[in-house]
């Protein structure tokens, strides 16, 4: 008898990173696409805000309210749209990814400095295991609830997270790391910011300072034991996906260029998804994003100044990829025992 397979619902599927969850999940040998809710496009097919998925699926949207029990249930609702109803959501499945910001963070003082307000259920945090395989697989294996992880933050930690780790960073020394994103990281609701004759060709800065995802980024490193301070700074680009990061962090004095080679190899050599890019010739000696559209992989690499004691660490992601559904996807896979990589195997494309 063949076993059933998991069924797994999408509340918030008309979203970029909702529509690369349905791309993803329909091609997974395990799931089931049970429902996908959006209140704007309740009763039309998936495939008219989805047109990647025409022929791929007969699914029609359906209002939240009509959202039935299912295995997994994977919420994608913009910012604060799922901390005050996770109770409800948590009474539909026994399993929960949420993909917002809302449960990211484990102390509630942090919400109202980086999201402007309380956090409206607390108690929720601590159950929830940031969603970064990379950090967190073994809590991940054990959790019924997983937060999504910010794409910028994302790509910040993976290049600077085998530096902290190795204890090679000196901690006085600030961390900056300026992030090059594209459009689709705004999400797919049209303002005068993304307008085509505003957005096409730019190279703008939006966030010198501030950047929301700098909270999780801090939360990661000080696991480590560091005191180091980090600052991120983004710019818009003219791409659709893509997040290039690139940080410059100093470490402590005596530190070789064959440290970071040892640091970055233990800490990514088993990694499924990260991969160690630092050529000496070709174009493509360091991480680029635009290879990795559609894949789940992190590219990262890192040039070492001996003279200052200055690594500039890079790591590349597609933002609605590693920096959204494939994590999400890939953390499924951990909740229920699967192989990690299941569904998740394209690698991207080249040229492009």
């Amino acid at each position: 008898m063949t076993a059933s397979k998991t069924r797994v619902s999408i509340l918030g599927a008309s979203g970029y990173a909702g529509g690369e969850l349905l791309r993803l999940l329909l091609d997974h040998p395990q799931v089931e696409m049970a429902q996908a809710t959006s209140e704007r496009n309740a009763g039309n097919f998936v495939h008219f805000t989805h047109p990647n998925l025409r022929g791929r699926t007969k699914l029609q949207f359906v209002s939240a309210s009509e959202l039935e029990a299912c295995d997994i249930l994977v919420t994608g609702l913009p910012h604060g749209g799922a901390m005050g109803r996770i109770e409800e959501f948590a009474a539909l499945a026994p399993r929960v990814i949420d993909l917002s910001a809302d449960f990211r963070l484990r102390n509630p003082d942090d919400y109202p400095r980086w999201y402007g307000k309380p956090h409206a259920n607390p108690a929720w945090l601590d159950r929830f295991v940031y969603g970064l395989p990379e950090l967190h697989r073994e809590a991940i294996r054990g959790t019924r609830y997983v937060s999504g992880v910010g794409c910028n933050a994302t790509a910040t930690v993976l290049a600077i997270w085998p530096l902290f780790v190795a204890g090679l960073v000196d901690d006085s020394r600030d961390v900056i790391c300026e992030l090059k994103v594209g459009s689709s990281e705004g999400g797919n609701s049209s303002s005068d910011s993304t307008h085509h004759p505003e957005r096409a060709g730019v190279m703008r800065s939006f966030a010198p300072t501030g950047h929301r995802h700098t909270a999780e980024v801090l939360q990661a490193i000080r696991a480590t034991g560091s005191t180091a301070n980090v600052h991120l700074s983004a710019t818009a680009v003219d791409n659709v996906r893509g997040v290039l990061a690139t940080a410059h962090a100093f470490v402590k004095e005596g530190v070789a260029e064959r440290d970071l080679w040892r640091a970055y190899r233990q800490v990514y050599r088993d990694e499924p998804f990260v991969r160690l890019v630092k050529e000496k010739t070709g174009i493509y000696r360091y991480p680029e994003p635009k290879i990795l559209s559609g894949s789940n992989y992190a590219d990262v690499g890192f040039e070492f100044d001996e003279t200052t004691r200055r690594v500039v660490a890079i790591s590349a992601i597609d933002n609605l990829m590693k920096g959204a559904a494939g994590t999400a996807v890939q953390c499924m896979n951990l909740m229920l025992g699967w192989e990690e990589t299941t569904g998740l195997g394209f690698a991207g494309l080249h040229p492009i």
